[in-house]
């Protein structure tokens, strides 16, 4: 009797555990009674027909990437790139992803390889690899169009990485290394170009301002010159000076005319006879007459025999 009830609670434990679901959040389980389709659960708790329903596995509603290996594909220029993609999607039918499709990850990876090599089969390798925006949104379409009916939805369709032949390769980096240095070229000359212009500006600017400073100073020397003259001017007009006074200050200024190696003239003006008769006169202390013109430099008369 007491292995009849143990029994019995074994059962009921049993029974209880496989009637009694929970589903967590972003999964999603399908139900089938007596192997057909009856429903599918949401997260939360549930109640299940013991030996009747069958749950199975549970769906994952969240979004999910995928990285598929690399993939040979031959473009329109019969170059051979290796392209490695990403593919973003998310499950949104659970009846339709367990039953429309066996194994909905591989199907979306073999239907990215065939679309993925439609559409670069029609570019060459320049475009494919300036074109990714365009490549990614033409797979997304693709995949989005086709995998709607097995319940799954693609939102993004990315390119890791476009790898083209090695030769190609070296090809390439030296075609960008050669713009580059071509660049650099450019950049050089363009700043000795400037360096240059700049130099000239500021030499024309320092000899304009040199020019100014110049005529300045000239201006300058000759307003000092033209008042010392006033100066001198007004000096002499209000000292009143005599003949005698003035005849010794031209004597002065004689010698300053035989300054120089090439001084080999001189050119003596008519008022020097009169400076040199007040000279005299001063130095002599003699009063000549001035009908006979006599002075310090005039001839002694002969004396009558």
């Amino acid at each position: 009797m007491a292995i009849v009830l143990v029994v019995l609670i074994v059962f009921v434990i049993i029974v209880l555990v496989r009637s009694v679901r929970i589903i967590p959040q972003a999964r999603a389980g399908v139900v089938e009674r007596l192997g057909k389709y009856q429903r599918t659960l949401n997260p939360g708790l549930t109640i299940l027909i013991p030996f009747v329903d069958r749950l199975l596995p549970l769906l994952d509603l969240r979004e999910q990437v995928v990285s598929f290996p690399p993939q040979p594909v031959i473009t329109e220029d019969n170059l051979v790139v290796s392209i490695d993609t990403v593919v973003y999607f998310q499950v949104t039918d659970p009846r339709a992803a367990t039953y429309e499709i066996a194994n909905y990850i591989q199907a979306v990876e073999q239907l990215t390889t065939t679309t993925l090599r439609n559409v670069v089969g029609g570019l060459n390798l320049e475009e494919a690899l300036t074109s990714r925006d365009q490549i990614n949104g033409q797979l997304r379409g693709v995949l989005d169009e086709a995998t709607g009916r097995w319940g799954i939805r693609v939102s993004r369709v990315e390119l890791k990485a476009i790898d083209p032949p090695h030769s190609i390769q070296d090809s390439m980096e030296k075609q960008m290394r050669a713009e580059r240095d071509r660049r650099a070229a450019i950049l050089t000359a363009e700043g000795t170009k400037q360096s240059a212009i700049l130099t000239a500006e500021g030499q024309r600017q320092a000899s304009i301002l040199a020019a100014e400073g110049d005529a300045k100073a000239a201006i300058l020397r000759a307003d000092g010159e033209a008042q010392a003259i006033q100066k001198v001017f007004d000096a002499i007009h209000k000292g009143n000076p005599d003949q005698k006074l003035l005849a010794y200050q031209y004597l002065q200024t004689l010698p300053k005319l035989a300054e120089g190696s090439s001084n080999k003239l001189w050119i003596i003006p008519s008022e020097v006879g009169e400076a040199l008769k007040g000279i005299g006169n001063a130095l002599g202390g003699t009063n000549p007459d001035p009908r006979s013109g006599g002075g310090l430099f005039d001839e002694e008369p002969a004396k009558q025999p």
